[in-house]
């Protein structure tokens, strides 16, 4: 059985062989099992936001740090949208008319280089709200959503049927083994917004994309950072499985103990506690990850996703991860062999 298989009977609510280990950003030099699954992209859509920053395809300017990894974030003060009642004076995606999507797609898996029969490809397009908040920034943005819903949900059409036929062209000529749905709709305390308001102004359009993938026969992935579970039901809803990263300040005990088998939680680390922490101790990390496999792999339903927080050329940083991945390998991987 390779990774990919392992990880795709845990979507579909079967046990696994072993606990998989998700994508870390930084390899370290004890990783020797391949990622349960790689997140890929178009690079149609990646030639407008690239590594060293850019605008994405709505026009938002995005910069790129080392303290988040080399990952972009939207440039802090530079919106795009000040009035969302103009917001069609200003989001102005460019065309994809001319778009090959059959050699773009040959020529992204070489670039790419995932090998397919060991790791699953996952695929999927950002979140209406976490792009909207891009456009305006939250203050604004929040506003907006409260004083204005039926505005913003007449942008979020207009993004939502801009991505359909490119979700439809991932479908036919990527065909990735997994679908994300990418929205972040929490901060570490609370929702940005609440349940009702997701239900009636961001949820209409996750569903419409996550169709297009159940009539694909995929399973679906939600990423959603912060303490989010008050929707995981309205996910379910629309057809997801797993979960990442699945963070510690929801009630993931709960969860697991509610849903089973049948929703994958990918993380359950704490990634802001004492274990991520510049100078912490070896003990306390090797502790850390074993905790984190007893309360979570029992059963199933769970893909180990462990970081630490630093440059990846810091030899500090490098040693944590490396802990990480000694325990991954020789205590967490082999959980369920060793349960018998």
């Amino acid at each position: 059985m390779t990774e990919k298989e392992n990880t795709l009977r845990i979507l579909t609510g079967k046990d696994p062989a072993w606990v998989p280990r998700a994508a870390v950003i930084f390899q370290d030099k004890c990783q020797k099992y391949p990622p349960a699954w790689r997140q890929s992209g178009t690079s149609w859509n990646g030639q407008f936001r690239l590594p060293t920053g850019g605008k994405d395809i709505w026009g938002v300017p995005y910069v790129v740090t080392a303290e988040t990894g080399g990952m972009a974030l939207p440039e802090p003060g530079n919106f795009i949208l000040d009035d969302v009642t103009k917001w069609r004076d200003v989001i102005k995606p460019p065309s994809y008319a001319d778009v090959n999507w059959e050699e773009l797609a040959k020529k992204d898996a070489a670039r790419v280089n995932i090998n397919r029969e060991d790791t699953a490809v996952a695929m999927g397009v950002g979140g209406f709200f976490m792009e909207f908040m891009g456009m305006m920034g939250f203050e604004n943005g929040l506003i907006s959503i409260a004083i204005e819903e039926e505005t913003v949900m007449e942008l979020f059409d207009f993004m939502c049927s801009y991505m359909e036929p490119i979700v439809e062209n991932i479908m036919r000529f990527y065909k990735p083994d997994i679908f994300y749905v990418i929205d972040d709709t929490a901060t570490a305390n609370n929702p940005f917004i609440s349940p009702e308001t997701y239900r009636r102004v961001v949820k209409p359009y996750h569903t419409r994309i996550a169709r297009l993938a159940q009539e694909a026969g995929l399973p679906i992935m939600m990423h959603n950072c912060g303490r989010c579970e008050d929707v995981i039901d309205d996910w379910r809803d629309f057809g997801v499985t797993g979960w990442e990263p699945a963070q510690v300040m929801n009630d993931l005990k709960g969860i697991k103990a509610k849903y089973g088998k049948e929703l994958m939680l990918a993380g359950c680390w704490d990634s802001s506690g004492p274990p991520g922490w510049p100078g912490t101790s070896e003990e306390v990390v090797r502790a850390a990850v074993r905790e984190c496999a007893d309360t979570f792999a029992p059963d199933g339903g769970f893909c180990f996703w462990a970081s630490v927080y630093g440059e990846k050329d810091d030899e500090e940083f490098t040693t944590r991860a490396s802990w990480i991945t000694d325990e991954y390998n020789n205590y967490v991987r082999p959980f369920y062999e060793r349960m018998g």
